[in-house]
């Protein structure tokens, strides 16, 4: 079949990450798989268009709202993935919800990340429970083995000769939801009590006020550093050589980061909220937090008890071979796209 993959591909982000890999899925199954941007589409009418001239048999949408919109009245069979923001924030709005219900109406199948996501979906539109698949990320980590760790963390002022240095990741697009500051200025007093420990705030700069607003912040932060996004493979090893990864948004559909952490070893602290708890359970496989202070005491018992850290990190890992296969994910997508025809 020849396929129309509508998302939001803005690079780094999850939703562009999840289309290339589902891209990537659908094409070795023999299929034929374009991208569209949503960014360049202004209204359903030209995603139509677009379908008839470039001879589609079917399309595939990733978030239910912003490309949802613009398969709505499709001349071809279309199936939808859920993002995170549009059941979590989207739904939230009158008109938004309405556009999304009636997306449903029309998809073939819709795919949801974890079983709270289809739940909470089913709450907003009971009448699409039963066409709602959930199957989550499908994660495989490949860190880079000639990435110049030590050279980047020098340029970030941090010195890697430190044999007590503990890395804190948070890697996120700089954009509100992600609320990339919320632990700097309490992850800074405790620098300043612990010298030893650093919080990278890395990825693409997405929202410019947002952005000079974190270059201040840091500026006058110890211990608090802001970083440019680099390739994967790159960040995977960053990774491998951190103390822990961190998650501090306010609403999430599920975290690759996060997954991707786990999968190198590395425990995960993450701030409470339901897309977060949906993979980490407390102090199982992670560390869930409320507030700045709480992240701090966790942090702090992760470090004074490495054997904790080393449960932690076996439970993690094993969560992840169980629940997010990439071979699973690849059958689940080929076998649904098959629906389309």
């Amino acid at each position: 079949m020849r396929l129309l993959l509508l998302a939001p591909l803005r690079a780094q982000t999850g939703n562009g990450t999840t289309a290339r890999r589902i891209q990537d899925h659908l094409e070795a199954a023999g299929h034929a798989c374009t991208l569209k941007d949503t960014l360049d589409c202004k209204a359903s009418v030209t995603v139509s268009n677009l379908i008839s001239s470039g001879n589609f048999d079917a399309a595939l949408g990733i978030h239910l709202y912003k490309a949802g919109r613009f398969l709505q009245g499709s001349p071809v069979p279309f199936g939808i993935v859920f993002g995170g923001t549009d059941i979590n924030e989207d739904s939230k709005c009158k008109k938004k919800a309405q556009v999304m219900g009636s997306v449903l109406d029309e998809a073939r199948f819709a795919v949801s990340f974890s079983e709270a996501m289809k739940e909470k979906a089913a709450t907003y539109w009971p009448h699409a429970r039963n066409k709602i698949h959930v199957q989550p990320q499908g994660i495989v980590t490949n860190p880079s083995s000639s990435f110049n760790w030590k050279d980047w963390l020098r340029s970030a002022g941090i010195s890697p000769d430190n044999s007590d240095l503990r890395l804190f990741l948070l890697i996120c697009g700089l954009r509100r939801v992600k609320d990339p500051l919320y632990l700097v200025d309490t992850f800074a007093e405790w620098h300043h009590e612990e010298p030893n420990v650093h919080l990278i705030i890395i990825g693409p700069a997405v929202d410019p006020v947002l952005v000079e607003e974190a270059n201040e912040k840091v500026k006058r932060a110890d211990g608090v550093h802001l970083l440019p996004e680099i390739p994967q493979e790159d960040l995977h090893a960053v990774v491998k050589r951190s103390f822990a990864v961190v998650n501090s948004s306010v609403s999430e559909g599920m975290s690759a980061a996060l997954l991707e952490a786990m999968d190198l070893n590395v425990p995960v602290l993450a701030r409470d909220i339901p897309g977060n708890a949906a993979i980490i359970t407390h102090e199982v496989t992670g560390f869930l937090y409320s507030t700045p202070q709480e992240f701090i005491r966790w942090s702090q018992k992760l470090t004074a008890n490495p054997s904790l850290r080393r449960e932690i990190v076996i439970r993690g890992k094993a969560y992840i071979t169980k629940h997010h296969s990439w071979e699973e994910e690849r059958n689940t997508y080929q076998s649904l796209v098959l629906s389309l025809q």
